[in-house]
């Protein structure tokens, strides 16, 4: 179900269009795919929380392998909390990467800290998209207990560091994608 509760197929104006729908009616469809054999990714990784991120990073790592990354084409850092990830992720995007995949936890305290380093981690994160070019992904637990934060790395929900890798691949995959064929270009 979607944050709305009105199924998956729910967008204003109607029901969504497949992309083979798409393609068939003679629209241009541009997606990415998930073979990452010659793609090169980062990874941002906070230490605060550290069980619960090395958690999160090994899925990252094992979701990048899964999709053909060799291990020598990625880099992973290591940084303090999730606030810092923003700046670590902005010169991995500079540095040459296809993508970065960024990873920490913020858990919900007695105080407003959680609100702060949650929103700028994200606003930060979505600033490196937006202003390098690079793919940046937000794999940044935001929850309300520890519990929550375990079921999110590897528990009952998933393992979020390894969805956040194969964003990674899809949209570094899309960007080249779309870098190849301007949109007014004939097929």
């Amino acid at each position: 179900m979607s944050q709305t509760g009105r199924g998956s197929d729910h967008r204003p104006g109607g029901p969504a269009v497949s992309a083979d729908a798409a393609s068939r009616a003679g629209v241009r469809v541009v997606e990415g795919g998930l073979d990452g054999r010659d793609l090169t990714i980062a990874i941002a990784c906070a230490r605060f929380h550290e069980e619960i991120c090395e958690r999160l990073l090994q899925g990252a790592l094992d979701g990048l392998s899964k999709h053909g990354i060799p291990a020598g084409r990625v880099t992973v850092v290591r940084v303090p909390g999730a606030f810092e990830l923003p700046l670590a992720a902005r010169r991995l995007a500079a540095s040459g990467a296809d993508a970065v995949v960024c990873l920490g936890v913020v858990i919900r305290g007695e105080t407003p800290h959680f609100d702060y380093v949650a929103g700028e981690a994200a606003r930060g994160i979505a600033l490196v998209s937006a202003e390098t070019g690079v793919p940046a992904l937000f794999g940044v637990l935001t929850v309300e207990t520890e519990a929550q934060a375990f079921d999110r790395a590897g528990g009952r929900y998933g393992n979020k560091g390894e969805e956040a890798a194969e964003g990674a691949v899809r949209m570094a995959n899309t960007m080249r994608a779309i870098l190849a064929r301007a949109p007014g270009d004939k097929q």
